[in-house]
């Protein structure tokens, strides 16, 4: 019954986090069909290690944030921080409103991790 009650009380900041690690988690699971493939042909490759590396980081990060514990708030940071090279692609790529989505997200998960309630919520040993 804890874990109904804790997650009921979680900061907005943390189910933003969530959304967007299982988003990329997503990502990173629809792309391994082609990281398979391209392993057929060469065994390892950098979009495998990154893949796998991605994967893996994502895995534990929400596992931690999850457990609620401290050192998920740093874990997270991180992986925040994959949403600053989408803002200069979507620019070369000519959509400015999604650069501006980017750039809004990034800062809202980084100054939301950095709050004092999510470092509440984070409070486990």
């Amino acid at each position: 019954m804890r874990t109904m009650v804790s997650v009921r009380g979680m900061p907005w900041s943390i189910g933003l986090f969530l959304a967007y690690a299982f988003v990329i988690l997503t990502g990173v699971g629809l792309s391994l069909g082609y990281v398979v493939d391209l392993a057929l042909e060469v065994p390892i490759t950098l979009l495998g290690m990154v893949a796998m590396a991605l994967l893996a980081y994502s895995i534990f990060t929400i596992t931690l944030v999850l457990q609620r514990k401290a050192a998920a708030r740093a874990l997270a940071i991180g992986l925040t921080t994959l949403a600053v090279p989408a803002i200069p692609l979507a620019l070369l790529a000519g959509q400015v409103i999604l650069a501006i989505g980017a750039a809004v997200l990034a800062v809202a998960l980084y100054r939301g991790l950095r709050s004092p309630a999510a470092g509440a919520w984070l409070d486990q040993a």
